[in-house]
């Protein structure tokens, strides 16, 4: 379980507010908006209104005691990265902060953000690949190169088990698990049967598992 201390509570906050209550970290929630902060008071630790880019304010919170500090403000770019710029002066272990435009992820960094959320870019990005191919359910970009995908078990794959069709050496990626009816199992071992009715999570570089799914 992690402390954060979330910033900003609009629909990406209060989104990420949600997640993290889920997950069953603790969360403090700021936002200047009463009304917004009254929306959340159920599905976070704490909450309190009040003005992010003043530095007094910040300071009464403690944020040098939050494992993560997200500055999830929308519409308002200088109080954004006038919040960055605090939180990391206070002593912040860990500041991430929300851009809108590649222009705004540099002036971040610059000025004190150790991580960037762009999330239409990202999203857009996430569309694009997952709409774009034909037999893809779900992936995460692991770097430039490699990332880890879900895909439906090929016709030609069902019934066979993972020793007989020594996926990893044939094809150059790992089968990391086997979802079926919303669970995933991990235990994989070269006696496991894919099923019909089931998708795989596969490891490798891009190239090798469009190669091997004709994605």
């Amino acid at each position: 379980m992690k402390s954060f201390l979330l910033i900003g509570l609009g629909r990406f906050g209060r989104h990420i507010a949600m997640q993290l209550n889920a997950q069953g970290h603790q969360i403090m929630a700021v936002d200047s908006n009463e009304d917004r902060v009254n929306d959340v008071l159920d599905i976070v630790t704490n909450a309190q209104i009040g003005d992010s880019t003043n530095a007094e304010f910040l300071k009464a919170l403690g944020v040098r005691n939050f494992d993560v500090c997200i500055v999830a403000i929308s519409g308002d770019f200088q109080s954004s990265l006038e919040t960055t710029s605090l939180l990391k002066e206070l002593g912040a272990q860990l500041v991430v902060s929300r851009a809108e435009r590649d222009v705004q992820a540099k002036f971040l960094l610059r000025n004190g953000a150790d991580e960037v959320l762009y999330p239409e870019k990202q999203l857009a990005k996430w569309a694009a690949v997952r709409y774009g191919s034909s037999h893809l359910v779900d992936y995460v970009e692991l770097d430039a190169n490699n990332a880890i995908m879900e895909v439906p078990t090929p016709e030609n794959w069902v019934g066979q088990t993972v020793g007989d069709l020594d996926i990893r050496k044939k094809y150059g990626i790992n089968l990391l698990g086997i979802k079926k009816n919303g669970s995933v199992s991990v235990n994989i071992a070269s006696g496991t049967v894919l099923p019909a009715d089931g998708h795989l999570l596969v490891l490798g570089e891009y190239r090798s598992i469009k190669r091997c799914f004709h994605l």
